[in-house]
C-alpha cells in the first residue's frame, strides 16, 4: 500500500479523513453535507455568507457582484449553480415569479413577500406565516398539499412618490 509523505497515511486513510472533515463542517445550525453528498465548498460558503448579509432579495447577477469582491475569479455560472444547490439544500429560498428574474433570500424559513409591480422591489411581509392553511385546503382539492407561498403585490412608496 502506498503511503502519503505528508501524513504517513494510506490512500484509504486520507479518503476517510476527508469524509470525516466534510461531515463536520457546518454553517449555523445546518449541516451542508446532505444525502446528495453536497459539501460546503469555499465558494458555496462565501455565496451563502454574502446572501445572508443583505435583507434585499438579490438576483443571481447581483449576488455575483457581491461575491466577486471576495472571489475575483468566480464565474457567473458557478454562482448560479451554487445558488441552485443551496436552494435544494433548503439553506436559502429561491423566489420565482412569472415574468421576473429569480431572486434569492438568505432566510430559509418560509415567510411572505411584497413585490412592487413598477420597480420589482421585493420585501419581506411584516407579519408571520399563517399556520393551518394547508389543512384548510386539503379537503377542497385533489392535490397533495405540501406547503404554500404567498406574495402580495402593490406599488412601493418610492414609485408612488415618483408618479405624483
Amino acid at each position: 500500500m502506498r503511503t502519503y509523505w505528508y501524513a504517513g497515511m494510506t490512500k484509504d486513510e486520507v479518503q476517510h479523513s476527508r469524509m470525516t472533515f466534510y461531515k463536520t463542517v457546518k454553517t449555523g445550525e445546518q449541516n451542508l453535507l446532505n444525502k446528495q453528498n453536497h459539501r460546503l465548498t469555499r465558494q458555496r460558503k462565501i455565496i451563502l455568507e454574502e446572501l445572508k448579509k443583505v435583507k434585499t432579495h438579490p438576483r443571481a447577477d447581483e449576488i455575483y457582484k457581491m461575491v466577486r469582491k471576495r472571489l475575483p475569479r468566480i464565474s457567473l455560472a458557478t454562482v448560479y449553480r451554487n445558488l441552485e444547490v443551496l436552494s435544494e439544500l433548503k439553506e436559502i429560498q429561491k423566489i420565482e415569479s412569472a415574468g421576473a428574474l429569480k431572486r434569492f433570500d438568505g432566510t430559509p424559513e418560509n415567510h411572505y413577500h411584497i413585490r412592487c409591480i413598477k420597480c420589482d422591489r421585493l420585501d419581506d411581509a411584516p407579519f408571520s406565516l399563517e399556520t393551518g392553511l394547508e389543512k384548510k385546503i386539503r379537503p377542497l382539492t385533489s392535490f397533495n398539499i405540501i406547503g404554500h407561498r404567498l406574495e402580495f403585490i402593490g406599488i412601493c412608496n418610492e414609485c408612488t412618490s415618483n408618479h405624483k
